[in-house]
Parts: C-alpha cells; sequence; structure tokens
C-alpha cells in the first residue's frame, strides 16, 4: 500500500483527520493544512510480505498509519496518536464505525509524562540550539588545525598564527617532532638558512584535520615547543558540520520570523513546547487529552516572540515540576494496556475483513 493507492481505495480508510495547527486552534493567515489519519491493510497485503505501517505524502503533511501501527503506538501513548483520537469533531472528515471500538481515553497513563513532557524536552533543545546557532553564527570558512595551535611564549603562552607572523615563518617550512611523555605537544623545527632541509610542514594543506610529524636530523634544534588542542578542534569540527547542515536545511521563512522578533530562538518550537506540556498536565489533572486550545491567546505570543528565551527557560523548569508532582500523585495506571490493545486489532480486523 502506498499513499497514492490509499488515496484510490478510500473504502480502506478508517479515520480521516485535519490535524496540526487546524485541529489546535493555532493556525494563522497562512497556515498549512495537515491531516492524519488511519487506514487498514487489506487482506491480502496482511498476509503477504508486503506489511506497510504507514504512508505519507511527499511534503510529510499528510500522514496515515496502519491499524496495527496506530494500537501499538497507543500503548505507548504517543502524542500524535493520542492528539489523533481526540480530534475535535468538526476536524474529522471521515470516521468508520469500527473506531468508535477505541476509547483514546481507556489507555491514558503516567507514561504520558514522558511522552508529552519528553516531546516537549526535544523542542527545548531544537530551540536553544537555535539560539546557540543565532547568537554565535560560525564563519563561512572551516578553521584548520593551526588555529588550535599555541606556543610556549615567556611565561604563558600565544597562538601558532601569531608566532609564525611574528618569526616570519611559514607553517610549509616548519617541521614537528612529538615530545614524549606530553600529549598533543611538540617540538617545532624550523631549517633557517640551511636550504639542504627539507621539512614536511606542520599540516599537509587546507584540507587537514591534524598536525603531522617530519623527520629530523638529530643535529636540530627546536626553535619552539607547541600544543594542539586536539579535542578542542574535534569538538569545533563537529558544531562547524552540524551548523553547515542546520543552515542548509532551514526552513529560510522561519528563521527569517525568528530573525524578525529579535528573540533569536525558534518561537514556533517553544509555543509547541508549552503546548505539549499544558497538554501533559490536563492530562495528569482531568484523565483526557484536549486537543482544541483554549490558552490560545497564550501560546501565539510565544509564537510572536513576546517572551526573552530565559524567561521561557525558567518557565518550563517551573511548569516540568509541578508536571512531575502531579504525575506522582496520579490515579492513571503505570502504563496502558497491551493486551486490550491487542484485542482491539484483531476485533477490528475480523469485522473488517468480513465484510470486505
Amino acid at each position: 500500500m502506498t499513499y497514492i493507492e490509499l488515496l484510490n481505495k478510500r473504502e480502506f480508510v478508517l479515520l480521516d483527520c485535519i490535524s496540526g495547527s487546524q485541529a489546535y486552534n493555532l493556525s494563522l493567515p497562512g497556515s498549512d493544512v495537515d491531516k492524519k489519519g488511519i487506514f487498514i491493510l487489506p487482506k491480502k497485503e496482511l498476509f503477504g510480505f508486503n506489511f506497510t505501517e504507514q504512508v505519507s505524502s511527499e511534503k510529510n503533511d499528510e500522514v496515515y498509519f496502519e491499524i496495527k501501527r496506530f494500537l501499538e503506538l497507543l500503548t505507548k501513548n504517543n502524542p500524535n496518536i493520542l492528539e489523533l483520537l481526540n480530534t475535535p469533531r468538526q476536524y474529522v472528515l471521515f470516521k468508520h464505525p469500527l473506531m468508535d471500538l477505541i476509547d483514546g481515553n481507556d489507555f491514558l497513563s503516567k507514561l504520558c509524562f514522558e511522552t508529552f513532557a519528553g516531546y516537549a524536552q526535544t523542542q527545548i533543545k531544537k530551540a536553544r540550539g537555535l539560539n546557540k546557532k543565532i547568537n554565535k553564527p560560525m564563519e563561512g570558512r572551516r578553521k584548520s588545525p593551526l588555529d588550535f595551535c599555541y606556543v610556549v611564549h615567556k611565561n604563558g603562552s600565544i597562538t601558532l598564527n601569531e608566532w609564525l607572523k611574528e618569526h616570519s615563518y611559514s607553517q610549509q617550512d616548519c617541521g614537528l617532532a612529538k615530545l614524549e611523555h606530553f600529549r598533543d605537544v611538540y617540538l617545532l623545527y624550523h631549517p633557517g638558512t640551511d636550504q639542504n632541509v627539507q621539512l614536511k610542514g606542520i599540516i599537509s594543506g587546507s584540507e587537514a584535520d591534524d598536525v603531522q610529524v617530519s623527520p629530523i636530523l638529530k643535529s636540530m634544534e627546536p626553535v619552539a615547543t607547541i600544543n594542539f588542542n586536539k579535542d578542542g578542534y574535534s569538538t569545533y569540527c563537529r558544531e562547524f558540520k552540524e551548523y553547515r547542515e542546520w543552515e542548509a536545511k532551514r526552513n529560510q521563512a522561519r528563521y527569517e520570523g525568528t530573525l524578525s522578533h529579535g528573540k533569536s530562538y525558534d518561537a514556533k518550537n517553544m509555543m509547541q513546547t508549552f503546548r505539549l506540556l499544558n497538554m501533559a498536565e490536563e492530562i495528569a489533572l482531568h484523565q483526557k487529552v484536549i486537543v482544541h486550545r483554549e490558552d490560545r491567546d497564550f501560546l501565539l505570543k510565544i509564537r510572536a516572540g513576546e517572551f526573552d528565551f530565559d524567561d521561557l527557560m525558567n518557565m518550563v523548569e517551573e511548569k516540568m515540576t509541578r508536571i512531575k508532582d502531579l504525575y506522582e500523585k496520579s490515579t492513571l495506571p503505570e502504563k496502558p494496556d497491551v493486551k486490550k490493545s491487542e484485542n482491539l486489532l484483531i476485533e477490528i480486523r475480523e469485522q473488517f475483513y468480513q465484510s470486505h
């Protein structure tokens, strides 16, 4: 079963809903219309090799879960699945009578603290990451190992690049030898006026990711001692790669929106964080999932960048403490009843296939 095939075989759709910002009551002019739903595989595909867990449109704005996958995720208290089951009636486009067998509230458990609040933490991590990327942009050229080398100088140290400039030396004319018993410390050599001495250079070229050693004549004396901060360079390279990947993949409209409100964090991520935390709190208090957000004004203020990042982080910390306490005192079961979910799956398949 593919997404296109499902569009042409609507008899296998069990639930079809408008989801996302529309269902949350958080849409704005220009907001996308997302859809989620549930389908059941034709019997031939169920018994064959080509079992399909879910299908989606090319843009991933329409996602449909096979009934088995749906019920598996339900027993894990997946937020998307619980929200789908509790879609406000006006956004339910189609609902098969068999879906009345499933009451999502029967599967609510203390696991919701981990799933809703845990997903919220993921959104916070994204927002923090963007905060760091905006406030500490990385220059276009990747730094060289030379930028992480330091020369012992007088009672302290100076950068290798400074030292080379001060002595009018080129790194290509120099050579290194490891200093025994010292991690990432090297003796630095320069041939001076001796044209017969050929050293390999401190690094092999512009693409080098480490320093290199040269064969050193016993008659040569070192002109300096250097340390290569290899750990610092490795961390920098990882962050540089992540930054470039983020730069290439970022949603430009959202990025420009972030810059426009001047708070240096992804306001949409932070809005979703508080939506998830508020929903987690409501589940603990009322034992139901409330998709339509009555806290729309507050959430949209976050999206508009009306709060400072640090203030939001303080609010998150206070809310997490409160929610954790609510779940510890809650009468919700520790985990959903997996056997009940399995029995529902069997009953739905039996009834559906009897009529198809």
